[in-house]
């Protein structure tokens, strides 16, 4: 049975205060959870409901796990439904930013559930990483983790003063933009940077000055654009063909 302190504290973690206070945030629903034990991340508390442990008793053999009624988790969860378990997760330190190879960059993307599916295209095209501008959304807000669908354990999120690395990167660097060259008849090359900006306000002046490359997905209808997380997927896929 969980505590009122412990309940208190899946409450608290939803607000990124608390989370950088603690060094924690959370992983919510059935399908992340059990993502996250499959990946055997190390967890600091896992609360779930008798039918959650009743159907995953072989992940969670070697695993301390809390019982909780789905009403209780529902009450400090930030989902409205799925709230199967919930666990408590340590912030892992960052990782050394790897530039050996494609790097998807994100510039000021400010929607949590935008992030989240766009490290979930990233894990779907093989990308272990992906760097955030110190102005992109929280990488642990529940909102990004939830629309990752699980994808958060095998992607890492690391954010940095993007300026600096692409100033001192040496490769080309892409970038989307409304006007640029055609997407489909760009020739890729084997390593570089793709940039993709902002939903509001694209791709920030300082940064723009970095971009070697300007590209651009063509229309054929009368859209005025495209969804960040769509783009960066479209994108992604064209320079996949040429690797």
């Amino acid at each position: 049975m969980a505590s009122k302190n412990q309940l208190k504290l899946i409450r608290a973690l939803g607000q990124k205060k608390y989370r950088k206070q603690y060094g924690q945030y959370l992983v919510q629903g059935e399908k992340n959870v059990l993502e996250l034990l499959v990946a055997g991340i190390k967890l600091d508390a896992l609360f779930a409901t008798p039918q959650f442990i009743e159907q995953n008793q072989s992940a969670l053999k070697h695993i301390d796990v809390i019982e909780t009624q789905e009403e209780e988790l529902t009450k400090v969860s930030t989902l409205v439904s799925n709230n199967a378990a919930i666990a408590i997760v340590p912030i892992p330190e960052e990782a050394k930013i790897d530039l050996s190879g494609w790097v998807l960059a994100l510039d000021g993307v400010s929607d949590p559930g935008n992030l989240g599916t766009i490290i979930r295209v990233a894990d779907w095209y093989g990308f272990k990483q992906i760097v955030l501008s110190e102005t992109c959304a929280d990488q642990f807000n529940p909102k990004t983790i939830s629309a990752t669908m699980g994808s958060f354990v095998r992607v890492n999120s690391l954010r940095t003063n993007l300026h600096g690395l692409l100033s001192h990167y040496n490769g080309p660097v892409y970038g989307a933009f409304l006007n640029g060259e055609n997407v489909h008849r760009t020739v890729f090359t084997d390593k570089g940077v793709l940039v993709m900006g902002s939903e509001s306000h694209g791709i920030s002046p300082e940064i723009e000055a970095l971009v070697t490359h300007k590209i651009t997905i063509p229309a054929f209808g009368g859209a005025e654009s495209l969804n960040v997380a769509m783009a960066t997927g479209i994108i992604v896929d064209n320079i996949k063909r040429h690797s």
